[in-house]
């Protein structure tokens, strides 16, 4: 299957958490990063996800919010990636911009363009990705 979203990450899944209705599962990168996911326990289980299989991480773009200098930053949204802006594509309505987030992995996140403008992104600047673990769709080979 081809999807639209462009961030797939591939990694192994490290952690699942089960509640009552839901689960959080955390999927460690080749960088050590890791990216958290909420689904729901029948998504765990049609997957059929156990600890240290591997599985993918999928993020819209468009669900994406970048920032600077958010490194001891303190938020509800448990997915917090940093690194090194690599492309800016500069639109008049929105920008998309490629963040460098280690292991050779590349998040892309579309923004505003008076975000972006606001913000200074250039290549080789240092940005930060947010995004919440809802927002994380799980994938399986």
């Amino acid at each position: 299957m081809n999807i639209s979203a462009r961030n797939i990450f591939k990694g192994t899944v490290s952690s699942i958490v089960r509640g009552a209705v839901n689960a959080e599962v955390a999927i460690v990168l080749a960088s050590g990063a890791s990216i958290v996911s909420i689904i729901t326990i029948g998504a765990v289980e049609r997957l059929g996800l156990k600890e240290g299989m591997a599985a993918s991480a999928i993020v819209k773009a468009s669900t994406v919010i970048l920032g600077t200098n958010l490194h001891d930053a303190k938020m509800s949204a448990r997915n917090i990636l940093c690194g090194t802006v690599t492309r800016v594509i500069d639109g008049p309505v929105n920008c998309e911009v490629d963040l460098e987030i280690g292991g050779g992995d590349v998040l892309s996140a579309v923004i505003t363009h008076g975000s972006a403008e606001k913000l200074g992104f250039t290549e080789g600047s240092h940005a930060c990705a947010i995004f919440k673990a809802s927002s994380v769709i799980i994938g399986v080979d």
